[in-house]
This record gives C-alpha cells, structure tokens and sequence, in this order.
C-alpha cells in the first residue's frame, strides 16, 4: 500500500492542537489547585456548630472566593484527627483550651487564643418524666426516681462530657452529700453516654432520654427547657475557679493506657492554626472573623459569651494579622 507522506501543514496543526492539548491541561492543574487553595477546612467542638455555621456563610458571603468547609467532633476527637490521623487542618476551635495546648502544643500547634465561655445546665423537653416539677434544688431526686433517663457525652472525646462528671463531683461537695457522684454514675447506663453532646439531643427529643447534661448554649440554639444549676456547680463563674479545681476526674491520654487528669475549672473555648494548614493565609483570616465584633456577635447571640479582654498564650508566635486583637500584650 503506498503511504500518504504528512504534508508540512498537517504537522502544524498537528504541533498546533499539541500545544493546546498541553495548555488546556496546565489551565485545569491550576484550577484545581486553585480550588485546593481556595477551600479551609475548620474542625469544631459540636457546641460550636450552630454559632459556626454563621460565621461561615457571613465569611463566604464576604469572601466569595473562598469556601469554609466545617466538621463538629467532640474537640478531643478533633485534635486527635490532627495529631494521630495527622489531618491537614486549617482552623482547630475546643469547646476547652486545655484540650489544643495539652494534645497540640508544641509539635501541632503554636498558641492558642480564648474568645469564648459557657456553662453546665441540665436540659430537657416537656415529655421529659417530671418536667412539670423539676427545679433547681430537686434535680438530683428528679433523676433518681424510677424510670427516669438521664445521659451525657463521652469524657475520653469529648469536654462536655467530662464536665459532666466534674459537675456532678462538685454538687457531691456543694450539697454535702457523700457518694452522690457514684450514685449518679450507677444509675445511668453506659448506652447513655454518647461520642458528643449535640448526638444526646435526638435521643432527647424522642424521650429515649429524659435530662441530659450539656451546654446552656446548646439549649438556648434549640429552643429547649433546662434546669439552671449553682454557680459552684455549673463551672461558669471565673472568680470561683479555686472551688472547681478541688475536684478532679480522669480521661485518656495522647497514648493507650495513659491518663490525663482534668481539674474543675471555668469554661474557655480555644481556637489555634494548626501548624499543617494547607491555607494558613485564609485561616488566619477566619480566625480574625472569629475575634472580631462581628463573630463576637454571633456567639453572643447563640448564648456563648466572648472573653473580654481575648487572651493569648505565646502571643510572639501569633501570625502578625492576629496580633492586633491582643494590644494588652504589646
């Protein structure tokens, strides 16, 4: 068969639609990229969800260029997706502090910034057993009856569950009532206790469950009924901060059979840039949304207080745009 030599202007376009092959190529890497680049990932306490979601479309809304992309864990559970998972994370907010400086700082983490509060209640629905009775100096006889369920969130994952237990331990000492923390404990199933406490509140709602112990923001999000518990109680007040340490209670460590002990203490939620963000740039951004008047609003509104004056840990490690909400530090 006698061969069709190629023609010189075949070969041209040939080189032509190569050349374009290749550039439509480099457009889509970089646009993909791009995408990459124009995504933050932020992993929060499951108490900050409602506040977050907020925050983020009035960011997006903002910055249109940019996409938040938001995932509530039990904030235990979000440093260790960091840690151990080593997760490439942009933003870390704990419903604890202590939580981003004992299993982030150093090796993750570089400071860690406090801009929020919170307090322990006791909440329930109208379906609740002995809705209609149950008070702020009745609660513990309330739970104790016959029938009645009450939960909380896990302590090993999750700060709002081991809260729960330092309230109970500190309701043992305020009352004066020897063995109510065992007592309290030994009448709640362990099918009670879930990963974080925003997982109690269906079973709260279709009665699997009659009180649970959370967050009064969280109650305040879902338009629920709650049971206001003593200041010496509920770990809200700062100038009480020597009551609440006298009692302590014990949850995992950053190691398989090792314990970390956690002490009563005032309620503080922290935020950080974890050190393996793949868009610090944007990050630093959410996060100064976050300290200023306008996330300061949003978690007013949600029933979460802001800490005023913000405060800092490592404030020379702080990235330079953050620095100007810490003037005290100057």
């Amino acid at each position: 068969m006698k061969k069709i030599p190629f023609s010189s202007s075949g070969e041209k376009r040939m080189k032509k639609n190569g050349f374009i092959l290749i550039a439509l190529a480099a457009v889509l890497m970089f646009s993909c990229n791009k995408i990459e680049k124009n995504e933050i990932l932020v992993l929060h306490a499951g108490s900050l969800s409602v506040p977050f979601k907020h925050m983020a479309l009035k960011f997006m809304k903002k910055f249109p260029q940019i996409k938040v992309v938001l995932e509530a864990h039990g904030s235990r559970t979000a440093a260790r997706q960091i840690s151990d998972l080593k997760r490439s994370v942009d933003v870390m907010a704990s419903a604890d502090s202590s939580v981003i400086r004992k299993l982030l700082m150093p090796e993750f983490a570089d400071f860690c910034i406090d801009f929020s509060t919170n307090e322990m209640i006791l909440m329930y629905t109208d379906s609740s057993k002995f809705s209609r009775e149950i008070n702020s100096t009745n609660w513990m006889e309330i739970l104790f009856r016959d029938g009645v369920q009450y939960g909380h969130s896990n302590p090993d994952a999750d700060p709002c569950g081991y809260r729960a237990l330092l309230t109970w331990k500190l309701a043992e000492r305020h009352y004066k009532i020897p063995g109510l923390f065992r007592e309290l404990q030994s009448r709640m199933p362990k099918r009670n206790i879930r990963p974080k406490e925003t997982d109690l509140i269906a079973l709260l709602e279709v009665s699997e469950l009659d009180y649970i112990f959370i967050y009064r923001s969280i109650a305040c999000q879902h338009g629920m009924k709650y049971v206001i518990l003593p200041d010496e109680i509920n770990l809200k007040c700062s100038v009480l901060e020597s009551v609440y340490e006298q009692v302590s209670v014990r949850v995992s460590g950053k190691e398989p059979g090792k314990w970390i002990e956690k002490k009563g203490a005032p309620m503080v939620y922290g935020v950080t840039l974890p050190k393996n963000s793949n868009n610090p740039l944007w990050a630093e951004r959410f996060i100064a949304f976050i300290l200023g008047s306008e996330g300061q609003q949003i978690m007013e509104d949600n029933g979460q207080p802001g800490i005023i004056p913000l405060t800092v840990d490592h404030y020379d490690r702080l990235p330079t745009s953050l620095k100007k909400f810490f003037k005290n530090e100057i």
